[in-house]
């Protein structure tokens, strides 16, 4: 039997390519399976990983490193384009590409779900699976959108707009569905399912690809043509043209990735009960699929045509406008910030009307770049500036990262992470740390704990400076020591009697500001001299500060008391007394036993009274937080959005569409927005 000829050029009709189904289908279940594990992957990180392995509870990771590990994820999920462009325009072609990728990307979804399994440590399984999904995703996508734009020719290109609506319209259903769902299987079922569901969803998404492959046009790799026309004049032009509004849309996309990161953890401070309904943590991210949702319709039908009767809306002009929405978001965002920092819980609604405000950014910058970006690319370089767009999403992740990396200071918790387990030592060394372990004996107990002794500033043993942690049988953290202990405990004395002293009513008891906190604590100083700071961090949560034995604020010797206020529940968290335990508390209490449920019962508010507990730590803060670190993305953001102007507004177009009659590109030198031919496109 001979080998079936796919065809390579598409049909001249004025009707839909055959094909598009399987691929808008396809893009729906890939979505799901892609959204769902990313929804949850921050709170994973921060409240999950380190009870993945039973018996044993980890080191918690901070905001800021999970919010690192996240962008660096997206980063280079988003940088592996490349490799899928050059996959399938020089050798195998889109449609291999996209299949043989989708099977990595299913392996990287399977790796997830066995954390905490036998082979590897959770960590390993975790940055095995994150590597292959970035692998595969990332390989897949330029093929995939260049792959919707191959079914057209030129009868049917005016359709492109549409179904390129639709394809996101796809994105988003996919992302909708699995944004509500896997938070919920987390809570109950813990991370195995959770990450598991969203695999099945590709494999589904693989399969139903592989069912269009009769009806798909398959363009074949441009081989060494490939290099003829990406090294042409009109290749370098078109490549340094759309490269320079990518340096710009990077950084809207350092923005929006948050979404999944720090807008996430700041939700955790808000009021969530909203619509009726009460939304968990990572759950609120749905609401930017379904805003989608219901503004591509909006601004393709109303917004657009009415713009169109005062101005011409280029491509141009629809993403300079969107950087400014942008700025306008975080600006929403960074105020709900500043309201958790002064002790309130804004509604939840503060980041809906942020929502608002971002989605639309995205429809006009993401929707009109992706097609923009097909439509100025040459024939044989769809799928490369495709990967040149997709590598800006990349660039703003990893500026992202680089910011949230350089906001940490190190602290002691990277050594109880990596030293717990190690046999008892004289002297050994992490990084900046230098450490001593030894056994500890523990009481009414036949197993030992392990204390960790680490040389201070002055990197001798047995001085003044020294820091000791004390490690149960289970390798839980459970005691800090530091020369400071006592007089930063004093400090905290002060702070829990102004918040005891003040309403009788639990729930109007409130911590004293940053003014009326640092007037309390006026009069204290730590043992070298130095002042206590005092930051409100939300209505239950402080911290107290020592400068530490270096005398220098914000480095790894500074000495922090983090303090958290548990309150009675009220008659409107009755329900969460008596529902059952979810997964994560009931890890808690198998891997910490009688101080593992007193912490879920503590946070659930089933107690006699409120209480503070507090803990002492050194190390490990962050330099940009709160309301400071959105408002310096809303800065940036809105510089990014003033200097685009004058870019956009040289800005010259040039497009090219797929043509059946000739294998040369088609320069049609128009704006594909409206048809008309303008060469002023800003």
């Amino acid at each position: 039997m001979a080998k079936q000829k796919y065809r390579s050029v598409p049909d001249e009709t004025s009707q839909l390519p055959k094909g598009i189904k399987y691929i808008i289908g396809n893009e729906a279940a890939e979505r799901f399976s892609f959204y769902g594990m990313r929804t949850i992957l921050v709170i994973f990180m921060t409240k999950y990983l380190h009870y993945m392995v039973d018996g044993e509870v980890g080191t918690e990771m901070s905001d800021a490193k999970a919010n690192e590990y996240y962008h660096n994820f997206v980063a280079a999920t988003y940088f592996f384009p490349v490799m899928g462009s050059f996959l399938s325009d020089i050798l195998i072609g889109k449609y291999r590409t996209i299949l043989w990728l989708s099977i990595v990307y299913c392996l990287g979804h399977l790796s997830l779900a066995l954390m905490g399994g036998a082979g590897l440590a959770p960590g390993s399984w975790l940055m095995a699976g994150l590597f292959l999904i970035a692998l595969g995703s990332g390989g897949i996508k330029p093929c995939v959108s260049a792959h919707v734009g191959d079914q057209f020719g030129t009868k049917n290109s005016h359709l492109m707009t549409k179904v390129f609506q639709w394809f996101y319209f796809a994105i988003n259903f996919g992302s909708t569905a699995s944004t509500w769902m896997t938070p919920l299987l987390l809570k109950w079922y813990g991370p195995h399912i959770a990450f598991g569901v969203p695999g099945v969803l590709m494999a589904i998404a693989t399969l139903m690809f592989w069912m269009g492959r009769n009806v798909f046009i398959h363009v074949p790799p441009g081989g060494s043509r490939f290099f003829r026309e990406t090294f042409s004049r009109d290749g370098v032009v078109a490549l340094l043209k759309l490269s320079t509004i990518y340096a710009f849309v990077a950084v809207f996309w350092g923005l929006f990735d948050q979404t999944g990161s720090s807008w996430v953890i700041q939700a955790e401070n808000m009021d969530r009960r909203f619509l009726g309904v009460t939304w968990l943590q990572s759950q609120i991210q749905v609401l930017n699929p379904i805003l989608v949702m219901i503004l591509i319709p909006l601004f393709q039908f109303v917004i657009y045509p009415s713009v169109n009767k005062v101005f011409r809306l280029t491509a141009i002009r629809k993403i300079s406008i969107g950087f400014f929405l942008t700025a306008a978001s975080f600006a929403v965002v960074a105020k709900a910030q500043d309201l958790i920092d002064g002790g309130a819980t804004p509604s939840i609604a503060w980041q809906l009307w942020a929502y608002v405000l971002l989605t639309s950014g995205e429809v006009l910058i993401s929707i009109t770049g992706l097609e923009f970006s097909y439509t100025q690319a040459p024939k044989t370089m769809k799928s490369v500036i495709m990967a040149v767009w997709l590598f800006s999403v990349s660039l703003g992740n990893i500026f992202t990262s680089v910011v949230n990396h350089s906001i940490q200071v190190p602290g002691i918790s990277q050594v109880a992470a990596e030293a717990k387990s190690q046999s008892p030592s004289p002297k050994n060394t992490i990084d900046t740390w230098t450490f001593r372990t030894s056994s500890r004996s523990l009481e009414g107990s036949e197993q030992a704990g392990k204390t960790i002794t680490i040389s201070g500033v002055d990197e001798q043993f047995d001085t003044a400076d020294d820091i000791v942690m004390h490690f149960n049988q289970y390798n839980v953290l459970e005691e800090v020591e530091t020369v400071d202990n006592e007089s930063i405990v004093t400090a905290s004395e002060l702070i829990e009697n102004a918040f005891f002293s003040g309403a009788q009513d639990d729930s109007a008891r409130a911590l004293p500001t940053e003014s009326e906190g640092q007037a309390l604590l006026a009069g204290l100083k730590d043992s070298n001299g130095n002042a206590f700071v005092y930051n409100q961090l939300s209505k239950n949560d402080y911290r107290i500060t020592s400068s530490g034995a270096d005398g220098i604020n914000q480095t790894q010797w500074d000495i922090i008391l983090r303090a958290t206020v548990s309150r009675v529940a009220t008659d409107a968290d009755s329900s969460a007394e008596q529902a059952p335990y979810d997964w994560l508390e009931q890890h808690m209490i198998a891997a910490r036993g009688a101080e593992g449920k007193a912490a879920v019962e503590a946070a659930r508010g089933n107690i006699a009274e409120t209480a503070i507990g507090h803990s002492i730590t050194v190390g490990g803060q962050d330099t940009l937080e709160g309301g400071d670190y959105f408002w310096f993305w809303t800065y940036t953001i809105l510089v990014t959005s003033v200097l685009f102007v004058p870019v956009g507004y040289f800005y010259k177009e040039k497009s090219y569409i797929q043509s059946e009659s000739s294998d040369a590109p088609v320069d049609s030198s128009v704006d594909v927005n409206d048809q008309t031919d303008d060469t002023d496109t800003y």
